[in-house]
């Protein structure tokens, strides 16, 4: 009898931990997705080009990774871990539930919205992309099919998505989310990459995934979508064994369904090629536009990216990362992007009080100013048809609809500079960028133009990055200089 009631309360007590466990993933059932009317994967090119114009013209946006990673800093245990900041759950193999208490701890109570948004303005960015969750499953936004979010389980108690999406919204940045596809903590999403649920050692990985996709991650795409004037869709985590092909296409139209007009990037769907973020040829998959990683594309291409670089080595905010890119190196890999037909979308990676770290805000700053005198050679521009680079020290974009040329040199001009790839127009005024004062130039055909810049100029503009050319005229098309 004794043995008995004592099975019967351990039985009781095993699954009161069951419900704990689960409470935090489900706070109502939900319904499924309903099917979708229009196929989004036939869109026209015209339809294509209008829906992504505002993105081809902004160039410049902030990365923010952003979460319970950031208490850590990159530390567990009291030793340094290796690795991105993000990553520290997986790479420290902190259990679920010793995890969970970064996140009751999460209390960024320095966190300031609209200093936020103001930063990205002066740094001259057009638009912000935020981890809504990322691969440790914590959410930053209120979820109403999770109780794992920064109002139900954290210290913080507020919104953090509602709050930045309205700053933004005041300083004309668009707003977008990070979205991670795998998550470490949703019993249904455990992948064979973390295997610390029994159904993620299954072969073939966890067999709940489907679940977890119509019935959590797809209702939190469509809280995202209605609630925070969300613009851009920015998935990750997609090379798990669980999610395919197929879920990618069908998770694409069902975000387009949502808001047809949002963009996605090509993480939606299983096509990308390791960091060099470009599809493979192989099969028609979905997204929107290519997410090289820490790098540059070594040429231009005919499809639309965006280069996704950290400023120092970390995503998440680690402590002892102090290898910061300096102010010259960004300003140069924005114009390298740009000159190549792409888009720059440059990391920050808060504290967890809930600040941008100096450097990077310094950082940020330098950039800025520079596009103050030169942000016209970089926004609403376009790739020349036949160069976007002479030599190593030159780079060309274009004024879109107009014969608009800038050369932006990337080491102080000499007295004299030839620019072998653009012809001007007759009588045209060529200057640098930033000081009104015309420059004399020559044309010689099969040598290029030829202009001269006196040092008072260069004195005027006091320039320490980069310096640009505005010639109005025509491109020359012979091959690029090498």
């Amino acid at each position: 009898m004794r043995k008995s009631i004592v099975y019967h309360i351990g039985t009781m007590l095993v699954l009161l931990v069951l419900v704990q466990g689960c409470k935090s993933e489900k706070k109502k059932p939900v319904v499924t997705s309903e099917p979708i009317a229009v196929n989004y994967l036939e869109e026209t090119k015209k339809d294509f080009d209008t829906r992504m114009e505002w993105w081809r013209n902004a160039r410049f946006g902030m990365f923010i990774h952003w979460g319970p990673y950031a208490i850590p800093a990159g530390m567990y245990n009291g030793k340094p871990v290796d690795g991105i900041g993000e990553w520290i759950m997986n790479n420290a193999h902190i259990p679920i539930t010793e995890y969970e208490v970064y996140s009751k701890q999460f209390d960024p109570k320095k966190f300031n919205a609209d200093e936020w948004a103001m930063i990205m303005k002066e740094a001259g960015m057009k638009y912000v992309v935020i981890t809504s969750k990322h691969h440790d499953g914590f959410c930053l936004w209120d979820s109403k099919v999770s109780e794992y979010d920064i109002i139900d389980f954290s210290s913080y108690k507020k919104d953090i998505l509602k709050a930045l999406s309205t700053a933004c919204k005041k300083q004309g940045i668009k707003f977008g989310v990070y979205h991670s596809i795998m998550d470490w903590h949703h019993p249904d999403a455990q992948s064979i990459n973390y295997p610390e649920y029994n159904n993620a050692s299954k072969p073939g990985g966890n067999p709940n995934f489907p679940s977890y996709l119509e019935n959590y991650l797809k209702p939190q795409m469509k809280e995202l979508v209605d609630d925070y004037d969300v613009e851009i869709m920015w998935f990750d985590g997609e090379w798990i064994d669980e999610f395919t092909h197929d879920q990618g296409k069908e998770l694409y139209q069902y975000v387009r369904s949502l808001k047809p007009n949002i963009l996605i990037n090509n993480r939606v769907d299983k096509g990308r090629q390791g960091m060099q973020g470009m599809n493979k040829a192989d099969a028609d998959y979905a997204g929107d536009f290519g997410t090289p990683e820490q790098e540059i594309l070594e040429g231009s291409s005919t499809l639309d990216w965006e280069s996704c670089m950290t400023m120092n080595d970390t995503w998440g905010f680690k402590k002892n990362d102090h290898n910061w890119k300096s102010a010259q190196t960004l300003i140069h890999n924005l114009i390298d992007v740009t000159a190549k037909g792409g888009n720059y979308l440059l990391n920050v990676g808060p504290t967890s009080e809930g600040l941008i770290p100096g450097p990077s805000v310094e950082r940020l700053k330098a950039v800025g100013k520079w596009l103050q005198s030169n942000g016209e050679a970089i926004y609403n521009t376009e790739k020349l048809k036949n160069n976007y680079r002479q030599g190593n020290d030159i780079l060309f974009t274009k004024s879109k609809g107009k014969d608009v040329y800038y050369a932006v040199c990337l080491t102080k001009p000499k007295p004299e500079v030839t620019i072998e790839h653009l012809q001007p127009q007759e009588g045209t005024k060529v200057t640098l960028l930033g000081s009104s004062v015309p420059l004399k130039w020559t044309y010689e055909q099969g040598k290029g133009t030829t202009i001269s810049v006196s040092a008072p100029v260069l004195e005027e503009l006091n320039e320490e990055y980069a310096w640009t050319f505005k010639i109005n005229g025509n491109e020359i098309e012979n091959k690029i200089s090498e």
